[in-house]
C-alpha cells in the first residue's frame, strides 16, 4: 500500500461528517465553545422584580421604674404611664419576586410582606410600582402580589411542571440578596423532596446549591428552558450567608396559590378526612413492605370522603394520582396541589394487599357552628376565644390532633395568658368532665364556686394536665 493512499484513506476518515456526528458532544465552533447564560438570564430577568415592604413596630420605651418593666407587674398597671410610654418605629425590608401573570400578578413569599403596611416593587429596568396583596398564605409561605400600569403587559416566567424536574437538572437562582440588586447564580437541583425543612406547613422542598442569600426569598428558581420551577424560600445556614444548601417552593404549589388569588383573597384546600403518621422501620414487616414508606392511616372522619371510599384506619397510602408517597408530608403536599372537585386516585396498601381507591376532593365543610366565644369571668380559661371544632377550622387552623371538641383560637389577655395557654390548645377536659362544645363549656364555667380546677390540654401531640387554685 503506497504512502499516499494511506494519507488519502486517513483524510477520509477524519473528514468524513459520519466521524464528526458521532462526537457531537465536542464543541465543534468557536462559538460553541464560548457557551454562557447570558441569553438566558436577558430572557428571564426582567420577570424578576425586588420587593421592598414597611411596617410600623411598636416598642415600649424605658419605664419610669424597673419595678414596671416586670411582667408581673404589667398585669396590674397595663398602661403607658406604669409601663413606660409607646413608640412607633418604622421597618424597612426586602426580598424578592416573580411576574407570573402579564397583567402584573406576582409570587413572593408570605415572610418577605408579613405584616407589610407598605408594599413596593422594584424592576428590572428600575421602575418602581406600589404593590397591592391580593393572597397571602402563611400555610405554604408565598404570597401574590399585584402591580399595575396602564395599557402595559408584563413580562412574565412560565411555571413550568415541578414534578418533572430531576436531580443533577441545572438550575439558576435569581434574586435580590441582601440589596445589592438583582443577581444571577447558577447551580444544580440537589434534592427533592425535602420534607423536614420546616419552614411551611407544606414542606415539599426542590433543594438546590445555587447561592440563595438574604433578600433571595421570593426570587426565581428556573430551568435551562427559562421556566419557574420554583420559589426560593429559605436556606440551611449558620452564619446568614450561603452553604450551598437553599430551599426552593415547588413551581406546582406556586400555581396552586396563584389560582385561588384569582378566584378570592383565601385558599380552599381539598380534604379527604384522613391523617396519617410515618412508617417507622419496625413496622415494614407486619405491614407487608419492604422499605419504610407510604402514609399509615391512624385517623379517618366519618363523614369524608376518605371514609365514604372505604378509607380504614391502619391502611398505608402508597401513591396519590401516580405519584409516590414516601410518608404523610408528601400526601398533605400532593392533596395540597389538588383543586376542589377534582378525582384523586389512591394506591393502598392493605394487610399486605394492594388495590386503588377513587374520591373526590372536597371543601372542608364547617359540620357544626363555630360559636366563637370570648370566655369571661374568673375561671383559668378566661381571656381565650374559643370554638366548636370542624373539619374547616382544622383545615384553616393546620390543627389534625381532634375531629371535634372545643380549640383556643387566640389567648392574648386574663387569666389564659398568664397560664400560658396558645392558639391550638384543644380543652379536653375540666374537673373529669369531657368538653364537646363551647355549649357545654360555658355551663360548666359558670356551675358555682370551685376552689380548684383540673384542667387537660392537648397540644399537638402531647396532653398537658393541670391543676390551678380558685
Amino acid at each position: 500500500m503506497s504512502r499516499l493512499f494511506i494519507i488519502a484513506l486517513l483524510t477520509s476518515i477524519f473528514m468524513c461528517p459520519l466521524a464528526v456526528q458521532s462526537r457531537a458532544d465536542v464543541p465543534a465552533s468557536v462559538q460553541q465553545m464560548q457557551l454562557s447564560f447570558a441569553p438566558l438570564v436577558k430572557k428571564t430577568s426582567p420577570a424578576v422584580v425586588n420587593v421592598y415592604t414597611k411596617r410600623v413596630v411598636q416598642e415600649q420605651m424605658r419605664s419610669i421604674s424597673p419595678f414596671f418593666n416586670d411582667p408581673f407587674f404589667n398585669q396590674f398597671f397595663n398602661a403607658p404611664e406604669f409601663g413606660g410610654p409607646v413608640r412607633k418605629r418604622v421597618e424597612n425590608s426586602l426580598g424578592s419576586g416573580v411576574i407570573v401573570g402579564a397583567d402584573g400578578t406576582i409570587a413572593t413569599n408570605h415572610h418577605v410582606i408579613k405584616d407589610a403596611t407598605e408594599i413596593s416593587v422594584v424592576m428590572s429596568d428600575g421602575r418602581e410600582f406600589s404593590a397591592e396583596k391580593l393572597l397571602d398564605d402563611a400555610r405554604t409561605d408565598l404570597a401574590i402580589l399585584k402591580i399595575s400600569a396602564k395599557g402595559e403587559k408584563f413580562p412574565v416566567l412560565e411555571l413550568a411542571d415541578s414534578d418533572a424536574v430531576e436531580v443533577g437538572d441545572l438550575v439558576l437562582a435569581i434574586g435580590n440578596p441582601f440589596g445589592v440588586g438583582q443577581t444571577v447564580t447558577s447551580g444544580i437541583v440537589s434534592g427533592l423532596a425535602r420534607t423536614d425543612v420546616g419552614a411551611s406547613d407544606y414542606s415539599f422542598f426542590i433543594q438546590t446549591d445555587a447561592a440563595i442569600n438574604p433578600g433571595n426569598s421570593g426570587g426565581a428558581l428556573i430551568d435551562m428552558q427559562g421556566r419557574l420551577i420554583g420559589i426560593n424560600s429559605t436556606i440551611f445556614s449558620k452564619d446568614g450567608g450561603s452553604l450551598g444548601i437553599g430551599f426552593a417552593i415547588p413551581a406546582n404549589m406556586v400555581k396552586t396559590i396563584v389560582e385561588a388569588a384569582q378566584h378570592g383573597s383565601k385558599v380552599v384546600r381539598p380534604w379527604v378526612g384522613m391523617s396519617g403518621q410515618t412508617v417507622m422501620p419496625d413496622m415494614v414487616e407486619s405491614l407487608g413492605l419492604k422499605k419504610s414508606q407510604g402514609s399509615l392511616v391512624n385517623n379517618v372522619h366519618p363523614d369524608s370522603p376518605a371514609a365514604k371510599a372505604g378509607i380504614k384506619v391502619g391502611d398505608v397510602i402508597l401513591s396519590i394520582n401516580g405519584k409516590e408517597v414516601q410518608d404523610p408530608v408528601a400526601l398533605k403536599y400532593r392533596l395540597g396541589t389538588i383543586a376542589i372537585g377534582s378525582p384523586i386516585q389512591l394506591q393502598v396498601l392493605r394487610a399486605g394487599k394492594t388495590f386503588d381507591v377513587t374520591l373526590t376532593a372536597i371543601a372542608a365543610p364547617e359540620s357544626s357552628l363555630r360559636s366563637e366565644t370570648l370566655i369571661k369571668g374568673t375561671s383559668p380559661i378566661s381571656g381565650a376565644v374559643v370554638a366548636n371544632i370542624s373539619p374547616a377550622l382544622i383545615d384553616e387552623m393546620g390543627q389534625l390532633a381532634q375531629e371535634s371538641g372545643v380549640v383556643v383560637l387566640k389567648a392574648e389577655s386574663g387569666v389564659a395568658a398568664r397560664l400560658g395557654l396558645q392558639r391550638g390548645d384543644i380543652i379536653l377536659t375540666i374537673n373529669g368532665q369531657k368538653i364537646t362544645s363551647v355549649d357545654e363549656l360555658q355551663r360548666l364555667l359558670k356551675s358555682g364556686n370551685v376552689r380548684q380546677w383540673q384542667l387537660q390540654i392537648q397540644r399537638g401531640e402531647q396532653v398537658i394536665s393541670l391543676a390551678i387554685s380558685g
